[in-house]
């Protein structure tokens, strides 16, 4: 790894997650109930229940989706370098993702699946209280493995992003473990979102194991950190995170976000919003936000207040992407910092 090393970095963030074509639908509650579906979490579904509760609603809004990837959207719409690892088959959604990400900016180049299961795709229901529930098959993301990461790439990138959803796979971990020594190797940051707490309770431990080995920045709401280390006490779950990670982003909905670094706590307010309409992708873009503040060396608290911003932009509106140019604002925050 000694030439990667002496490479100048040209990529700010490379986000590495499961590449999933997300449908966004409206749907009521009685529509969560017909479907046995828990409000705001994650579940795995087959291709099936997929078609099945898509042909009860009707057609959504399609986009390029799954965390990571709104993460390297989300940055490459700040004007920062962004790169995006993901795995999708050479298919009409796969056509549509590539279309997608490629059109924001998002440098792109994993090798398409010619063979093997389609394009993953991930039904995102809306509520009337903009709570989404999301319906995710997997399909060929999960066959993303370790020759999908490229080293060169790795190692022209200031931090490698990596998505927790990507962990329910085993060739996909093995893909991320392989990305996260690489990073490590060439002393690049390592950063983690733990994406569910569901996802969480299926891999605690190695989850931990993977945060005080290989992670520098983790981000989690508060549900999933305190799922992490099984407490029911927010403030337990903060000590115990400062002793196995640097620099810890918890967003907390409408009460802001907390940063802790060395065991420092720093509150940051969440950014108003006149109306909440679709809370899909808040914790993508609050990791985009913050992400961006940190390449370009704010504070911790500046670079919250950006992921504050981003994130509230997206919630105001239907969709996990940011609609509204929001480069002003945000170097006029790094500015003042």
């Amino acid at each position: 790894m000694s030439d990667g090393q002496n490479l100048k970095p040209q990529i700010d963030v490379v986000c590495i997650g499961n590449a999933i074509l997300d449908l966004l639908l409206e749907a009521s509650e009685d529509v969560l109930i017909k479907f046995s579906m828990t409000k705001g979490s994650m579940s795995l579904v087959d291709l099936e229940t997929v078609d099945k509760i898509y042909k009860d609603l009707g057609p959504g809004i399609e986009t390029s989706g799954g965390s990571a990837a709104n993460t390297a959207a989300g940055l490459a719409l700040l004007g920062a370098r962004g790169a995006y690892i993901g795995k999708v088959h050479d298919d009409y959604m796969g056509r549509v993702f590539l279309k997608h990400i490629r059109s924001v900016g998002v440098e792109y180049s994993t090798p398409v699946a010619t063979k093997g299961p389609s394009t993953a795709c991930c039904l995102i229901l809306v509520t009337p209280d903009a709570e989404r529930t999301m319906n995710t098959y997997l399909g060929a993301s999960a066959d993303l493995d370790s020759t999908d990461i490229d080293p060169l790439l790795i190692c022209r990138s200031k931090i490698v992003y990596l998505e927790g959803y990507l962990w329910d796979r085993a060739l996909a971990k093995k893909a991320f473990l392989e990305a996260a020594r690489l990073a490590n190797e060439a002393g690049i940051k390592v950063a983690l979102t733990l994406s569910d707490s569901f996802c969480v309770e299926r891999h605690r431990e190695s989850f931990l194991n993977l945060i005080k080995n290989h992670v520098d920045i983790l981000f989690a709401n508060e549900s999933e950190i305190m799922s992490l280390y099984q407490t029911d006490i927010l403030e337990d779950a903060f000590e115990k995170v400062s002793n196995d990670c640097k620099i810890v982003a918890i967003t907390r909905s409408h009460k802001g976000s907390v940063v802790i670094n060395d065991s420092q706590k720093y509150y940051v307010k969440a950014e108003e919003v006149a109306e909440v309409i679709d809370t899909t992708g808040a914790g993508d873009q609050y990791a985009a936000g913050f992400l961006y503040g940190f390449i370009h060396n704010a504070d911790l608290i500046t670079c919250a207040k950006i992921g504050s911003i981003t994130a509230a932009e997206v919630i105001s509106h239907f969709g996990p992407r940011p609609n509204t140019n929001l480069i002003h604002k945000v170097n006029f925050v790094l500015n003042d910092c």
